[in-house]
């Protein structure tokens, strides 16, 4: 039974790169979106996984919210406002828990100042989808195989002036669902691309009120490559591009209360699917498209119109408070439009903070019918941060 659920999942993500879904048939580039499904699918979503414990309990915000080691995912041009000299964390994350309980996803991020302007950071983020036994048509078992996937990456930031910074990160992403197994003719072999990361950070201290705050801005476009396959084809599929907004506003209430707001706005820089196929190749047109035409496009393609580029835009909300500087608690909502994945959820976590150890738990809670991979799920991440000196560089 355990098998069967993780080769449902597998085939579902295997169906989901290699053929045109039938409810993305039915979506015409001269139609009206009026309630039917459309979803954007990507290869590789496991770039998208939240895997830091805090922005998992705070609706998945975190491209403005304070630096930490995991910034390499959220935004890494937040890595020079980093208190700390040097920062590493490890997130563990269960996947369909509630099914198997040998699929999780782990990460480790690191990063360290050169100087005070100056920061480099590298992470590893991997995808375990369990132990699998593959049968043939009748089937007799062909063996066992662990499908697994990796993202390595590398970043540098640099702080441009007191209150504003910049960051590029460097991606190599391995993708092995299936390798050597054989569909409709074609051998699978592994998904490999590179991508790359852009972003920007600013921070400044206000006043709200008479209480001393932070404001924070971000932006982070990430995961810009080339796409992958996983057979000869050169029907190639489109890498997670993502275009991430954020902001966050901490106020100070007084010595020993801190509450910070954080807002999210993500969308993909994708191809919305369409049915034309201008060439009769029997490949619609929104897969042919190149990335750089991709991305632009990407603002004005949807055949709903305006209506359903909005309704691609995914909304996180995030509150986080701490009890001087030692222990947290945090809740948070995602929000994604009905046609376009239907993934909203609550979620709620706990953090605490003692000298260099640091340790944040979040919880997801469905707010409506639609099943998450993370349903009820805790998910756990440990940080460390070492050497906070006078010369390490610190918020203005």
């Amino acid at each position: 039974m355990k098998d069967y659920f993780k080769m449902v999942s597998l085939v579902a993500v295997l169906a989901g790169l290699l053929v045109t879904t039938g409810a993305k048939a039915q979506i015409n580039n001269t139609s009206q979106l009026t309630g039917q499904i459309n979803t954007i699918s990507t290869a590789v979503p496991f770039l998208r996984i939240t895997a830091d414990a805090r922005a998992g309990a705070m609706g998945d915000a975190g491209i403005a919210t304070s630096a930490d080691a995991n910034s390499i995912y959220w935004n890494p041009a937040k890595l020079s406002f980093a208190e700390n000299n040097v920062g590493l964390t490890a997130s563990y994350t269960p996947w369909l828990r509630q099914l198997v309980n040998d699929i999780y996803l782990a990460n480790i991020s690191g990063y360290k100042h050169l100087d005070k302007n100056q920061t480099l950071a590298v992470s590893l983020l991997y995808f375990d989808l369990g132990s699998i036994t593959f049968t043939n048509i009748t089937g007799v078992s062909i063996g066992d195989f662990n499908p697994h996937e990796f993202v390595t990456s590398i970043a540098y930031a640099r702080k441009l002036s007191d209150y504003f910074s910049a960051g590029i990160g460097l991606k190599f992403i391995y993708s092995n669902l299936a390798a050597g197994q054989n569909i409709n003719g074609s051998t699978i072999k592994p998904g490999k691309a590179a991508a790359a990361d852009i972003s920007i950070y600013y921070e400044k201290d206000i006043k709200i009120s008479d209480y001393k705050s932070k404001f924070a801005f971000g932006t982070n476009i990430s995961n810009v490559g080339s796409k992958i396959t996983y057979t000869e084809s050169i029907d190639k599929d489109f890498i997670p591009i993502n275009l991430g907004i954020g902001t966050a506003v901490t106020m100070e209430v007084d010595d020993y209360n801190d509450i910070t707001f954080a807002f999210d706005i993500n969308k993909l820089l994708v191809p919305t699917p369409d049915t034309l196929d201008a060439d009769g190749g029997g490949i619609p047109d929104f897969k042919e498209k190149g990335v750089v035409s991709g991305m632009f496009g990407s603002f004005g393609d949807a055949p709903g119109g305006f209506s359903e580029e909005i309704a691609e835009l995914m909304f996180s909300f995030g509150l986080e408070y701490w009890y001087s500087d030692q222990f947290a608690i945090r809740a948070g909502y995602f929000n994604e439009h009905s046609t376009k994945g239907n993934r909203k959820y609550l979620t709620a976590g706990l953090g605490l903070k003692l000298n260099v150890f640091g340790l944040n738990v979040s919880y997801l809670i469905p707010s409506n019918s639609q099943r998450n991979p993370l349903d009820n799920t805790l998910r756990f991440t440990l940080l460390f941060n070492f050497d906070k000196e006078k010369d390490s560089p610190t918020t203005p």
